[in-house]
């Protein structure tokens, strides 16, 4: 079967991530924050507190990128560290009065896009494609699971 490529599911997921994600990116700037931060900001909303491991486990991402992008969120003033009491080694992070001041804006400016790019779909099918999609990332998680890690070897 000749598929073209560029009709594939993941193909067009790909196209309406980044589409969302330039969409979110362009509302969330005038409130300080970026779609990056997204997850950082739903782990630590209503004063909770996590470590750089836990949010870059929550988020998906490696350790790296999770330690650069607090220390942008730091400089904006967006996140607070405290040092952890039970290990000296590392720091507590929080978000700050700020940040927690203006993340209901956040919130709603996200919903009102979503709203917005799905204006001609009814109900039914918006929560059908949340559930197809939810399905979709388990899949992937499982896949990408049993990939990395390290199975038998196979002979050829």
């Amino acid at each position: 079967m000749d598929m073209n490529v560029l009709s594939t599911p993941g193909h067009l997921i790909s196209l309406a991530a980044r589409g969302f994600a330039r969409l979110s990116e362009a509302r969330l700037k005038p409130l300080g924050f970026g779609v990056g931060h997204l997850p950082v900001l739903v782990a630590l909303q209503d004063g909770r507190a996590s470590t750089q491991r836990d949010l870059a486990r929550f988020a998906r991402v490696e350790q790296p990128p999770m330690a650069q992008m607090l220390a942008r969120m730091e400089r904006d003033g967006l996140i607070r560290r405290t040092p952890d009491p039970a290990d000296g080694r590392s720091s507590l992070i929080t978000l700050t009065e700020r940040a927690e001041a203006r993340l209901p804006d956040a919130v709603a400016v996200l919903l009102q896009g979503n709203d917005d790019v799905l204006r001609d779909f009814t109900d039914e099918e918006a929560g059908l494609l949340v559930t197809l999609l939810t399905r979709l990332i388990a899949n992937l998680d499982r896949v990408a699971g049993a990939e990395a890690s390290p199975g038998p070897e196979r002979s050829s």
